[in-house]
Parts: C-alpha cells; structure tokens; sequence
C-alpha cells in the first residue's frame, strides 16, 4: 500500500491495485487464466475503484492492464453468462454500472486513464481501450469488436466511440465483421498512440509517459481533460469551451497550484504542487 494514500481503496478482489510511482495507481485486471474477461461483479468493483480513485487526493493518473502475457481484457466473462442461462438465474449481466464495462467504456471521471494493452483486447476490452485517454500497446496486441459472432452487439458504448475515433466506413467494416486490428493496424487508423518496442518494455514506456502527467499541475490536469472530453462529445468548440471556464475557472485560477506554477516560472524553479482541490 502507498504510504502516501490519504484513503484506502474499497475491496478489488477482481484486480491487483500497485503504485509503481508518485502520483499513479496500477489497476490489474487480474484473471489471467479467463482471459482477463471480467464477470458481473468485477465491472461494479472497477466503477468503486476509480470513483474512488477520482477523489483520492494523492493520484493524478491510472494506468490499466491485464495480468499475465497473453490478454490485455478478452471482454465479459461468456462462461459466466451460459452458466446463469443455464440454471435459469435472473439475468443481470448485462446490467453494467452507469460507467461501463469496467466501470471505463461509458466513464466520465475526472482524472486521466492511460491503457497499457499487453496482448489481445476483445469486444469490452477494446471499448475498454476506446474511453482511455491514452494508450500504448505491445506489439503482439490484437484489438476486435467480435460480437457480431456471438449474435451480440457491442452495447457499453464502443460503437459510437468508434465512429468518433476512425470513422464510419472503417468503424462498419470493424464492427458488422469482427475483424481484428494488429497493433500496427491500431496504431496507423489513430485507435492508439503508440507501439512498445517490445512486449516486456511496454509497462517502462507507459510509466515514461504516465510520469510525465503526473509531474503536471494536478488542477491543470483535470480541466484540461474535461476541456478535452467536452470536445469529443459536443459538436461546437465554443459551447464545450464556455461549459468548462463556467465549472473550472474560479476553482482553477483561485487555487493554490495556480499560484505555485507562476511563481515556479518566475523564479524558474521546478514547482512542488499542492492536492487538487478541484
């Protein structure tokens, strides 16, 4: 546990919670022998984590992964799903938290999630992956919306989130066949922003690109990501622009971290920032 925790997370017995640096939390989906395909449970569990996550004052980025080496999220757990069908229980898979598969795919949240894509990214996995704010995958990844095949439809917010991130023609082809993406693939249609060199470097190069954000303002880091996220999903840059100064700008410029970096820059010091308050 981090020493430096101002409160402790709610129980993840789903995944494995680390904090390789200051300032970021490791969130590990953490069934390897499944694929790291989550179960009904585990995507309320997610949804606490990163609620919590959110308000934890000492964290300013998450990054998730899957365990082992073969599967970053081969999305819900079917077995599960046919088990319950089965014995005639009611079903309630279906219902994920108002934030998504994993409590990612349809999140709003705060504070920046980077995805570390570490093999293949299936159906929830990849719309895992579509709501990330950054990602960087190895190269033996795979990314696919294949429920097309199982007479499903990728329902937890992928679909149009697809649409917005490659485009109609692509995001079709993608979805109505279930075809999958090579990273290469991934990388070249803009699904992704970059290749590890290697499998076993990929978990140093998000932690370079991790640390970066987290030696930013912590303020500046959650109005910067709302301004961005209200591009994405309003179609005019003022209204998203005006939506975010009227929420952030008093809180912002009236912070303590506000004053921090200009008097940093003035004395050109490196600043020592403050919990956000935001």
């Amino acid at each position: 546990m981090a020493s430096n925790l101002k409160t402790q997370p709610p129980p993840h017995p789903t995944f494995l919670l680390s904090y390789p640096s200051p300032g970021i939390l490791l969130m590990t989906i953490n069934r390897p022998k499944q694929m790291n395909s989550i179960h009904s449970t585990g995507h309320w569990e997610a949804q606490s984590i990163l609620t919590w996550y959110d308000n934890e004052p000492s964290l300013s980025v998450c990054i998730i992964t899957g365990a082992g080496n073969n599967a970053f999220c081969a999305g819900q757990d079917l077995v599960e799903i046919g088990s319950s069908k089965a014995s005639s229980q009611p079903m309630q898979l279906g219902s994920h938290p108002p934030s998504g598969f994993c409590g990612i795919s349809r999140r709003v949240g705060k504070k920046p999630i980077i995805a570390a894509v570490n093999g293949l990214a299936l159906g929830g996995g990849t719309e895992i992956v579509l709501n990330c704010d950054m990602i960087i995958a190895s190269p033996t990844s795979y990314f696919g919306l294949p429920e097309v095949t199982l007479g499903l439809y990728a329902a937890a917010g992928g679909l149009p989130r697809l649409v917005h991130t490659v485009g109609m023609p692509l995001a079709s082809e993608l979805a109505l066949t279930g075809r999958r993406l090579t990273a290469s693939e991934a990388l070249s249609f803009h699904l992704i922003n970059k290749i590890s060199k290697t499998p076993e470097s990929l978990m140093d190069e998000v932690l370079t690109l991790a640390k970066k954000v987290a030696s930013q303002s912590p303020d500046a880091i959650i109005v910067t990501r709302a301004g961005l996220r209200e591009a994405w999903e309003t179609a005019s840059v003022e209204s998203a622009t005006k939506r975010v100064g009227d929420r952030y700008n008093a809180g912002l410029f009236e912070g303590e971290n506000f004053q921090i970096g200009v008097e940093a820059f003035v004395k050109k010091q490196k600043p020592v920032w403050k919990p956000s308050k935001l």
